[in-house]
């Protein structure tokens, strides 16, 4: 069995100081075997937010894999967003486009899909899914295969906005190499989907997971929240924690159980 902390959009420089000691909390008393964190650690992208991300997840006593938001490029400042989108990121937080964790049971790698021209949807290309893929080679099929994104593959509902750039490639590629969950942000609103629902090319069972801003005052009706994933040989379950205004606590549990070759949904409200 591992666990996953799954978070995602804390936005250094619109964070909640009393939110962060308690996720910090409520992070050491579940001990997740690996804290999943999907983009967007600041606001601007300005080096005061990334000093304040850099020694945040420094205080996370677990390992760590993060990738970059579309926020974490610099908006305003043109040149430094076309030419060095990504300095400020690399220098404070990780030089690392493709963070790989792998232990005996799950295999996690994160890519980068945020990018200069791409203010919402952000874009995958055909050399980070061979890099994907080439990374996955290497573990058994007995291993729960995970892709870290910003950017989602799906919209929650009732949000009419644009998903990753080459979501469907994207997913093809991914069935191909076995991936069983994709967890991204971006949209500030949980959410889980099935892969196969959205995609009719995809045939392997593939859990769609977004989360919530875990920590940042950027709320779009629903409080801060962060997924807390169990992965098992046959049932993947995700509890959904949210900030009751003292501290994380359950909200829901979504349970997966796998049956053939499909998901088969045992609990929660998807």
């Amino acid at each position: 069995m591992r666990t996953i902390a799954h978070l995602s959009d804390l936005h250094f420089g619109r964070e909640k100081e009393e939110i962060q000691e308690s996720l910090l909390e409520d992070l050491k008393e579940l001990k997740p075997s690996v804290v999943v964190i999907s983009g967007d650690l600041t606001q601007r992208a300005l080096r005061k937010e990334f000093s304040l991300a850099r020694a945040y997840l420094k205080r996370i006593p677990f390992p760590v894999i993060v990738v970059p938001g579309n926020h974490d490029i610099p908006f305003f400042n043109l040149p430094r967003r076309f030419i060095l989108p990504l300095m400020r990121y690399k220098y404070y937080i990780s030089n690392d486009l493709y963070p790989v964790f792998v232990d005996d049971e799950v295999a996690v790698v994160g890519i980068n899909t945020a990018r200069s021209l791409a203010v919402h949807n952000g874009r995958i290309s055909s050399k980070q899914l061979t890099q994907v893929c080439h990374a996955f080679a290497d573990v058994s099929e007995d291993h729960c295969k995970i892709v870290v994104t910003h950017h989602p593959f799906i919209c929650p509902p009732n949000i009419y906005r644009p998903t990753v750039g080459s979501a469907a490639a994207a997913l093809k590629k991914f069935d191909e190499c076995g991936v069983d969950i994709l967890l991204s942000g971006h949209y500030h609103r949980g959410h889980i989907g099935e892969a196969d629902a959205h995609f009719p090319d995809v045939r392997r069972p593939i859990l769609l997971v977004h989360a919530g801003t875990t920590i940042s005052t950027r709320l779009k009706q629903e409080v801060n929240s962060y997924n807390f994933l169990t992965i098992k040989k046959n049932e993947i379950t995700i509890d959904v924690r949210g900030w009751n205004g003292k501290a994380f606590s359950h909200v829901r549990t979504y349970e997966y159980g796998r049956k053939g070759e499909s998901l088969t949904m045992k609990g929660g409200v998807a």
